[in-house]
C-alpha cells in the first residue's frame, strides 16, 4: 500500500508507456539455470535508448515467459560505482524466484552503457531510472497500482543504494527502498569537515577515467580489494517519459560510448567535463571550495529529503571510510521525520571491508520488499535497529563469528552519553613541510579488514599529534554511536586556519597496545584559529566494545594519509575544554 495520495492520471506517462508497450518484446530472453524445485528465471538482455545514451539493461522473471505468471511487483537493482548490471545479477535472480520482476541496469558510462558519468546526475541517472520504472509500467506481468504507476522497490549497494534515494525523492511511483552503503550527502563523504578526503576521490577518479572505460563495450576493473562501489548522487529528476522521451529497446547490442554532452578533457574518461574540472581544481588546491560543495550537494540524496516518504531499509557497513556511519544516521532522521517506516542495519564490512554478511542482507531486503512490496503482513523485517558485533575467532576456519544486537527503536548517534574525563595538558604538535610524513589510519578496501581481526595498521608520527587519556575502565564499555569533546585550537599558520584528525583508540592495560575501532578518524577544518578557537570535534561513530581496565586516549594530529593537508609548516596547539562524551546507547 502507498503512503501518498495517488497522482493524478499524466497523459505524457501514458503515451511514453504505450511506446514502451509496443518494444516490450524486443531483447535476447535467456533461460537462468535453476537448484532443486526452484523455477527457471528467465532473462531478457536489451539496450534501451534514452536521451544522450543507450543504456544496457537486463530484465528477469520467474515462473514464465514475458506474457505468463500472475502479476507481480517489480524491483529494480542498481550496482556500485566501477561495477555494471553483471555485479546484482545473482541477487535479481534470487528475487525474481521470489516472485518479483527484476530489472537490473548498467548506469552511464559504466559497463556496456554509453553517456558520461554524472554521478547521479538528476538530469540523467536518475531521470533514467525513471524511465526504467515506464518501462516496468508497460510490461503485462507487473502490478500497477495505478496506470502507469507499476508497484516497485529500489535496492543497491553505494552508487546504486544513492540512485535509490534520489528515485524515490524525484519519482511518486516509487513505493519502497533499501539503500546499501551509501551516502546522504556527497559533500560531506568527500569533504568531512570541511578536509578534501583525497584518497578515495583519487580512487574514483582514477576508475572513472581509466583507458578501458573509454572504449564501449568495455567493463571497467575493480580498484583494489574493496570495489569503489559507490560515488554520487542526483537532485532532480522528472518523472520519466514526459521530460525527455521515453526509453526505446534497441535489442541486445552494447551501448556506444560516451554521448551526452561536449567532449571532457584529456585526464576526464567518462566523467561529464564539470565534475572532471571540479575534482581537478580541488585535487590541485587541496581542499574544497564552495563551487565544489554545490555541485555535490545538488546531485545528494539531501537534496531531496523532504521528499523521501517510502519505507526505508537503510544498511550501512561499520568498515567505512567512504560513507560511514553518520551518512545512514542523516538519512533515518529525514526520511523518518516523513512518517515513513525506518529500520537502520550497521552491517559487518563496508568500503573497507568488504560485505562480509552478503546473504543476510539480501535476505532482509528481500523481507523488507515482501512486506512493503507484496503486502505480506507475515513477512519478517526485523528490528527498527540491528548492530553486528565480533563474537570471537572461529579457531576451525579462522574467520571471525558474528552476531547481532537489536533494539526496537533507532538510538542515533548520541544516545545516553557518558563523560569520561581526560588527562593532558595543553600539547604543541607540528604540521610538516609537505604534509609529510603522514599518519596512518585507515587504507581504501582494506583497512576493516584487518580491524575486524583486532589488528590495526594505524600509525601516530611523534611531533605531529597531541594525546589525552582517561582513567582505567571499571567496567566494561559498550560505545555505539559518536564520540564527542571540546578543543581549544590555535594555530601559527599564515592564515590561522588547522587542518586536524581525531581518533580515539582502545588502549590495553600496558598502555602501548592501542586499537582504533574500524580505522576512522573524524577531519576538522578550524578557521581563524591565531588567537585560539573553540570548537566541538565529532569523533567517528562506531560500535566498539572496551575492556574494563582499558582507557581512552583521544588522539588530535596534523596528518592523516587519506586526505589532503596543508603543505606549509606550522605549529598548532590544542588543549581539550571538558570531558569525552562517549554514546552508550543503553538498551
Amino acid at each position: 500500500m502507498k503512503l501518498r495520495m495517488p497522482r493524478r492520471r499524466r497523459d505524457r506517462l501514458l503515451a511514453g508507456a504505450a511506446a514502451l508497450a509496443a518494444v516490450a518484446g524486443a531483447g535476447t530472453w535467456t533461460a537462468a539455470s535453476a537448484s532443486g524445485d526452484a523455477p527457471a528465471v528467465h532473462r531478457q538482455d536489451q539496450v534501451l535508448k534514452m536521451p544522450g545514451a543507450d543504456i544496457d539493461t537486463s530484465y528477469f522473471l520467474a515462473g514464465g515467459r514475458e506474457d505468463g505468471g500472475a502479476k507481480r511487483p517489480a524491483v529494480l537493482l542498481g550496482h556500485g560505482f566501477g561495477g555494471s548490471k553483471d555485479d546484482v545479477r545473482e541477487q535479481a535472480e534470487r528475487l525474481a524466484r521470489d516472485g518479483y520482476a527484476v530489472m537490473t541496469w548498467s548506469a552511464r558510462g559504466f559497463g556496456r552503457s554509453g553517456g558520461r558519468i554524472g554521478l547521479n546526475d538528476p538530469e540523467h541517472e536518475v531521470k533514467d531510472v525513471s524511465r526504467l520504472v515506464d518501462w516496468l509500467a508497460a510490461r503485462p506481468e507487473v502490478r500497477l497500482d495505478a496506470d502507469g504507476d507499476p508497484r516497485v522497490g529500489v535496492s543497491g549497494a553505494s552508487y546504486g543504494g544513492a540512485v535509490s534515494l534520489l528515485a524515490a525523492g524525484h519519482d511518486r511511483r516509487v513505493d519502497a527502498i533499501a539503500p546499501e552503503i551509501t551516502y546522504w550527502n556527497l559533500a560531506d563523504s568527500l569533504f568531512p569537515g570541511g578536509v578534501f578526503k583525497k584518497l578515495w576521490s583519487g580512487i574514483f577518479f582514477t576508475t572513472g577515467s581509466a583507458d578501458g572505460m573509454q572504449q564501449a563495450g568495455t567493463a571497467p576493473q575493480d580498484a583494489g580489494a574493496g570495489r569503489p562501489q559507490d560515488a554520487g548522487a542526483g537532485a532532480g529528476a522528472g518523472t520519466g517519459a514526459g521530460a525527455n522521451g521515453t526509453g526505446t529497446a534497441t535489442g541486445s547490442a552494447p551501448g556506444s560510448g560516451p554521448q551526452d554532452g561536449a567532449p571532457a578533457g584529456p585526464g576526464c574518461g567518462r566523467f561529464t567535463p564539470e565534475l572532471c574540472a571540479m575534482y581537478e581544481r580541488v585535487a590541485v588546491a587541496g581542499k574544497p571550495d564552495a563551487e565544489a560543495r554545490t555541485l555535490l550537494e545538488r546531485r545528494s540524496p539531501s537534496a531531496v529529503a523532504d521528499r523521501i516518504k517510502v519505507p526505508a531499509l537503510i544498511v550501512q557497513g561499520q568498515d567505512d571510510s567512504l560513507f560511514p556511519l553518520d551518512q545512514a544516521d542523516a538519512m533515518a532522521a529525514a526520511i523518518a521525520a516523513n512518517g515513513a517506516p525506518v529500520a537502520v542495519d550497521w552491517a559487518a564490512g563496508g568500503h573497507d571491508g568488504g560485505m562480509r554478511e552478503a546473504d543476510r542482507v539480501q535476505a532482509r531486503v528481500a523481507a523488507w520488499f515482501d512486506r512493503h512490496l507484496k503486502g505480506d503482513g507475515s513477512a519478517d523485517t526485523g528490528p527498527a535497529f540491528r548492530v553486528s558485533r565480533s563474537g570471537g575467532i572461529d579457531s576451525t576456519d579462522g574467520e571471525v563469528i558474528l552476531r547481532g544486537a537489536s533494539g526496537d527503536r533507532y538510538p542515533g548517534l548520541a544516545s545516553g552519553p557518558r563523560d569520561f574525563a581526560l588527562t593532558g595538558r595543553e600539547q604543541t604538535f607540528t604540521n610538516p613541510a609537505g604534509g609529510a610524513p603522514p599518519a596512518l589510519s585507515s587504507l581504501p578496501g582494506i583497512g576493516g579488514q584487518l580491524a575486524s581481526f583486532g589488528a590495526g595498521l594505524s600509525l601516530d608520527f611523534p611531533g605531529q599529534n597531541a594525546r589525552f587519556e582517561s582513567a582505567p575502565m571499571d567496567a566494561d564499555l559498550q560505545i555505539t554511536g559518536t564520540p564527542t569533546v571540546t578543543l581549544k585550537v590555535r594555530s601559527t599558520a599564515a592564515d590561522g586556519s588547522a587542518v586536524l584528525f581525531g581518533k580515539v583508540y582502545d588502549v590495553g592495560p600496558d598502555g602501548r597496545q592501542q586499537v582504533l575501532p574500524s580505522q576512522l578518524v573524524a577531519p576538522l577544518r578550524v578557521e581563524n584559529a591565531q588567537q585560539g578557537a573553540t570548537v566541538r570535534l565529532r569523533l567517528p561513530a562506531i560500535d566498539h566494545s572496551v575492556a574494563a581496565g582499558h582507557r581512552l586516549r583521544l588522539v588530535v594530529a596534523a596528518t592523516d594519509l587519506g586526505y589532503a593537508t596543508p603543505a606549509a609548516t606550522a605549529a598548532y596547539t590544542v588543549s581539550v575544554e571538558g570531558p569525552l562524551a562517549v554514546p552508550a546507547a543503553p538498551g
